[in-house]
């Protein structure tokens, strides 16, 4: 088995590196071998598995919803991200499109108290409800034909060859959850993600304002990965700053660098720190207008929430 599952990937340095490490990990007697058990990939999910320019997919359901809590109390205008929501305050949004820890905090810490007391299934309809009315603003695409294609050609690649995979994104984790199965053939069990804890209520799971741990940034990236799987990932996929700590836990770092602003966006913002570790630890890094044939494949979407969940 070669690269040829790779077909929107051009002939270079990322995908020959890619293939490399692939079939020695699976090949017994090699020294990069790796036991089946702990092939585990991790891919951030923003900016390396689809679009999230000009902010990401989750921005617009989630502005929607603190905006009708800000008009029906003013009041909310005090803090972030309301003050900015109050001021249309564009600076905010910029922060969250480069995952701004800060702005990333205060923007999963709203959403946890703007569902708090909401089952699992109420939100999940909301959810689904808006990202079947919901187009890019710049490709008139639903939030499934955002994914990249050569993303896609990875996943599929990686597991013919025995490994486990897995999404670890800053983002929310049960946003994440509705289209993971459609869009990536992922079990629900492995996105990882910022979510909030859940209390039993009168015979029902609810959602509470309460963080389950750390943001998942950073550092808690490989925290929340080892969690989740026991193991540390062999191989590890990011675009920006955020991703840097993942990166270095994983044995093989692939770095997706935006640079193509025709087919999508170029941009550097939020990964200038992982560029450079990228050239200094000599990570493998994907450039979106050099090493893709073909950026974006339209994905059909669920287009009626469920009526089968809580």
């Amino acid at each position: 088995m070669d690269g040829s599952r790779l077909r929107s990937w051009n002939d270079g340095e990322a995908k020959r590196s890619i293939v490399e490490f692939v079939t020695t990990a699976a090949t017994e007697g090699a020294s990069g071998f790796i036991p089946a058990a702990d092939r585990v990939a991790v891919f951030d999910n923003d900016g390396t598995l689809w679009v999230e320019r000009p902010a990401p997919v989750q921005s617009d359901f989630v502005l929607g919803k603190l905006a009708a809590r800000l008009k029906a109390d003013p009041s909310l205008a005090r803090k972030q991200p309301y003050r900015a929501i109050a001021s249309k305050d564009d600076s905010f949004l910029r922060a969250l499109s480069t995952e701004d820890p800060d702005a990333v905090t205060s923007f999963v810490e709203a959403i946890g108290s703007a569902w708090e007391g909401t089952t699992f299934g109420e939100f999940e309809t909301e959810a689904e409800r808006h990202l079947a009315s919901w187009r890019h603003e710049r490709f008139g695409l639903p939030a499934t034909g955002l994914v990249y294609q050569p993303m896609l050609e990875l996943f599929d690649y990686l597991r013919a060859y025995g490994w486990r995979l897995f999404v670890c994104s800053g983002g929310g984790r049960d946003f994440m959850r509705v289209i993971c199965e459609e869009t990536w053939g992922l079990p629900r069990e492995n996105v990882i993600g910022s979510a909030p804890e859940f209390a039993y209520r009168d015979g029902v799971l609810v959602r509470r304002a309460v963080l389950h741990g750390p943001v998942a940034l950073g550092p808690g990236k490989p925290e929340y990965v080892l969690a989740r799987t026991g193991r540390l990932p062999r191989f590890a996929a990011g675009n920006d700053d955020v991703d840097v700590e993942m990166l270095e836990s994983a044995q093989f770092a692939l770095l997706v660098v935006h640079d193509d602003d025709e087919r999508e966006y170029a941009y550097t913002g939020g990964a200038e720190r992982a560029r450079a570790t990228a050239e200094r630890c000599g990570w493998t890094t994907v450039s979106v207008k050099n090493d893709w044939n073909a950026v974006l494949e339209e994905r059909p979407i669920q287009e009626e929430p469920s009526a089968s969940r809580q």
